[in-house]
């Protein structure tokens, strides 16, 4: 019965900065908000695989175009590791963002102060030919990306599946 994703859950430092860049920046729309969520007993690291005195102070999820929506978390917990993994860390991740002008998206976070890596890499060859792409860092040093393959990706020419598509699905 599996028909999609329907949200991406992570840890954010302060949630207010982060609520004002996926809405300022990025372009989500903020929904609701659940918190402080916390438990005397065991419930938080049973059900949430945290520290049992973990506190969820703040839970807020965000809607951002059509793909999945986000669930912000803002945590205190005991010995809680505050440091942002990197890509090649076990757990590490990167949110990527579909658009259909690179170069405008980024000259528009360009314009909004985004720390950018590096410049866009540009594939030519191979499954991901007509794919361009860079990374970027939120405030809190979280990991996004920026794609756009206007003209479709090479593989595309050995089948009709598709790994995703920039065409809303039809409702």
């Amino acid at each position: 019965g599996l028909r999609g994703t329907d949200h991406i859950g992570f840890t954010v430092p302060d949630m207010d900065q982060a609520i004002d860049f996926f809405v300022d920046v990025i372009g989500c729309e903020a929904f609701f908000e659940l918190g402080p969520l916390k438990s005397d007993d065991d419930w938080m690291q049973v059900h949430l695989n945290v520290h049992p005195r973990a506190v969820a102070r703040r839970v807020k999820f965000m809607r951002c175009g059509f793909g999945a929506n986000f669930e912000l978390f803002e945590y205190s917990a005991p010995e809680q590791k505050r440091g942002q993994p990197l890509n090649s860390d076990v757990g590490g991740h990167h949110l990527a963002f579909y658009v259909d002008d690179i170069e405008a998206a980024i000259a528009y976070l360009r314009d909004k102060c985004v720390t950018l890596l590096g410049a866009p890499t540009v594939r030519t060859e191979g499954a991901n030919a007509g794919q361009t792409w860079i990374y970027f860092l939120a405030p809190w040093g979280m990991q996004f990306e920026l794609v756009s393959f206007p003209g479709g990706k090479g593989y595309e020419r050995d089948t009709e599946r598709r790994l995703w598509h920039s065409a809303r699905p039809s409702e």
